[in-house]
């Protein structure tokens, strides 16, 4: 995991130092001991028997010698080891079955498989190639301060570099899973150690991917050149790729173990930093756009991406420190501009007056009210009092004098 340089020593030893871990490195396997020459002799040439117990011996003391540290070593001597290791596998030879092959783990010396079966070591040699590449890919990203500034830098050569690396890893394990695997019985893949289970190698392949995206998007943020549209494009892929390498290895059996979980943590962390960024260049996007609509969607986003920032802060120190401990990086590549411009467009998109809305001639109006006629009725009445006779109002004062 992480850097293996900086992590696995020989046998027991275990350096102190915590390594970092920008690349993610499952625990390396290394080959052990293993006897070639009493089984081949007398079947192939005695040239080719020594050629390959010498290449794998070679291969052997130098990944133990140097923890695995000597990339550039190991991965000659594996690729030359591998053109003699192909004879082996042919049917037409006979010999697919006739050499034990060990293989231990580099973190602890535990021998892992014991497998009498040359495609298995075909299996192991490229899975180990894989490694080797996720290994130095990380070396790259993780710059040494040599000024003691504190200021580290990684060139724009070295994150190329670091791509073509997870490139080649990717497709080292793709190949793993489609052409090797099939040639393997089920009863010898039940011996398997976690690292070859159902989805593992899958998952390995994915991430490396991932990272390789990773990597293209901090190199655009820093590109003048590069749209907003390519900048979401990246990241959009990347959340992809990271969402495929959790179903893949949630799906296997090895996240019981040590090294699934903190696997399983690490994607974890990098699904959700690339889904903030997803939404933060969404946004920006539709930010852009002139119907009122498109602001509103925009600030969703931007509160989005900063409630995914803040669980992915939460998710890199749950990685970092599940057994094994690592530590994360400084903040690098396009995270290390979104940590601080996330959180200040969500703020102020949140507390910005909402746009003016479009004016609209109304459409409705009051329907005019007329008071009816007066009633007819108030007519007869009038006729009434005007016919009336006049005399015949004193009649009351004529009666009162009568009285008196």
């Amino acid at each position: 995991m992480g850097c293996s340089a900086s992590m696995y020593a020989v046998g027991k030893r275990k350096k102190t130092c915590i390594p970092e871990v920008v690349v993610y490195v499952p625990s390396m396997r290394i080959p052990a001991q293993s006897d070639l020459q009493r089984p081949l002799r007398g079947l192939i040439l005695q040239d080719l028997v020594d050629r390959l117990a010498c290449l794998r011996n070679q291969i052997v003391l130098v990944a133990e010698d140097t923890g695995g540290s000597a990339v550039a070593e190991l991965r000659r001597a594996l690729e030359e080891y591998l053109p003699l290791l192909i004879g082996l596998t042919k049917k037409e030879h006979g010999l697919e079955g006739l050499v034990e092959f060990n293989w231990k783990n580099l973190e602890d010396g535990r021998l892992e498989n014991s497998v009498a079966n040359s495609w298995f070591e075909l299996l192991s040699v490229i899975h180990m190639i894989a490694m080797l590449n996720l290994s130095e890919a990380n070396s790259l990203m993780i710059p040494k301060d040599h000024s003691g500034s504190g200021i580290r830098v990684v060139s724009s050569d070295c994150k190329r570099d670091s791509v073509d690396l997870l490139l080649k890893a990717s497709g080292c394990l793709v190949f793993c899973v489609r052409e090797i695997m099939a040639h393997l019985p089920p009863d010898i893949k039940k011996k398997f150690s976690e690292v070859f289970q159902d989805g593992v190698l899958e998952a390995i392949s994915i991430q490396a991917l991932g990272q390789g995206t990773e990597i293209q998007l901090g190199l655009a943020v820093e590109s003048q050149k590069a749209s907003l549209s390519v900048k979401r494009r990246l990241a959009c892929e990347q959340l992809i790729y990271f969402g495929q390498a959790y179903h893949c290895l949630s799906e296997s059996s090895n996240t019981s173990n040590m090294h699934g979980k903190k696997h399983l943590c690490f994607i974890k962390w990098k699904f959700l930093e690339a889904k903030a960024a997803a939404y933060y260049y969404h946004g920006l996007i539709l930010d852009k756009g002139t119907e009122p609509a498109c602001h509103v969607t925009a600030v969703c986003c931007f509160l989005a991406a900063d409630g995914l920032l803040s669980e992915s802060k939460k998710a890199c120190l749950t990685f970092c420190l599940t057994t094994p401990v690592t530590r994360s990086p400084p903040l690098w590549g396009a995270m290390k501009h979104l940590h601080q411009k996330i959180p200040e467009v969500a703020a102020r998109k949140a507390l910005q007056a909402p746009p003016d809305l479009p004016d609209f001639q109304l459409s409705l109006a009051p329907d005019d009210y007329l008071l009816p006629e007066i009633d007819s009725a108030w007519d007869c009445n009038k006729c009434e009092i005007q016919s009336q006779p006049l005399k015949e109002h004193p009649k009351d004062s004529e009666d009162d004098t009568e009285t008196e």
